[in-house]
């Protein structure tokens, strides 16, 4: 375990540090006055912050590059309300010197549990189409098992280790809650695009020592690659049913593979937000809504404690939000330190 997380800054503004980080990103910028200098993100397990690094960075180039850990000697200071490292030296390190652990910001909850609980809601379905076709996407060894890792975001909500899993099972739930006051909308249809909605991330995503794209996920994008994985799930489910029975097979039915192929494409809810298609049914509808609220509190959830993290008061906003447009407020914080504690009445 490392001495210096990111999330200990507060604690170390203007001090010196040593410390082993994960390279996020690396460049070479011209300075104003001529020669170059660095311009670094690093990242552990608590977050990421920028660092620069201003002299001797020639050997760096050549010996450091994204992606990597490297060990770092530097200052922590705050500029512009943000904290930041000026590195002095910097190497890089092989991973038998680091505990990945330390470096892979990962769910606070058990995966295995969320798995189960997840797998009982699709138990409980009601259409065995889609059971089966949900279950031929979790049974998967190779897409089950990334699903359980994959975080379901490169920066914004839920980027750690487990992430798709939370979110989904969150959204699994929120719709749980919701869909008794629209009786328009399909329980076990909704819960389909609910779990499959991102399940193109497990290909979109990469997520080493590092979160990122891969070269599929740039390209193609996880509406489409997902649009993809759908068929080629269904065309086997098609498959083994006319294997096991050629002269009367029960194909998947194609009125339920278009609607659920609707809400995967349209579950970003506006074109401009990368949507091919804007919801169009009920149960496009309902999620694209909860997904949206779903993410969006989780992005709230982080604002907040990076916040605090930096030394907030509970009287000042957060940053500015690039995802949301807009700084953030708890305002569950900003009234437990304003309003005077009231005795319990008898």
């Amino acid at each position: 375990m490392k001495d210096f997380y990111i999330a200990d800054a507060a604690r170390f503004e203007n001090q010196p540090i040593t410390s082993y980080f994960c390279l996020a990103s690396i460049s070479a910028r011209n300075r104003k006055g001529g020669g170059q200098y660095l311009a670094l993100t690093l990242s552990d397990k608590t977050g990421q912050f920028e660092a620069r690094m201003w002299d001797d960075i020639a050997g760096v180039l050549q010996t450091c590059s994204s992606g990597g850990y490297v060990k770092v000697q530097g200052q922590v200071s705050k500029y512009q309300g943000k904290f930041q490292v000026t590195v002095s030296k910097m190497r890089s390190v092989a991973d038998s010197e680091i505990d990945t652990a330390d470096f892979i910001p990962t769910t606070q909850y058990d995966i295995a549990a969320m798995n189960t609980e997840l797998r009982s809601y699709v138990d409980a379905f009601r259409n065995p189409d889609l059971r089966a076709l949900v279950l031929s996407f979790l049974d998967d060894p190779l897409v089950g098992a990334a699903f359980l890792e994959a975080p379901a975001a490169k920066r914004l909500h839920h980027a750690w280790i487990g992430g798709l899993l939370e979110h989904v099972l969150s959204l699994v739930r929120v719709c749980l809650a919701t869909v008794p006051f629209y009786p328009e909308v399909d329980p076990d249809l909704l819960l389909t695009g609910a779990i499959l909605h991102d399940i193109g991330k497990v290909r979109e995503l990469s997520w080493r020592s590092s979160f990122d794209y891969t070269l599929e996920g740039q390209l193609i994008g996880h509406i489409s690659i997902a649009q993809g994985m759908l068929h080629e799930k269904i065309a086997a489910l098609d498959a083994q049913a006319i294997a096991a029975n050629p002269a009367a097979p029960a194909l998947f039915p194609q009125p339920l593979r278009l609607l659920v192929e609707h809400m995967l494409l349209a579950h970003h809810g506006k074109l401009e937000f990368g949507s091919p298609k804007l919801p169009m049914t009920p149960e496009a509808m309902l999620l694209s809504a909860l997904d949206d609220l779903e993410a969006k509190f989780q992005t709230l959830r982080n604002e907040f404690a990076a916040a605090a993290t930096a030394g907030r008061s509970a009287s000042e906003p957060t940053d500015w939000v690039r995802s949301m447009e807009r700084p953030l407020f708890n305002s569950r914080a900003y009234l437990q330190a304003t309003l005077p504690t009231k005795p319990d009445s008898e």
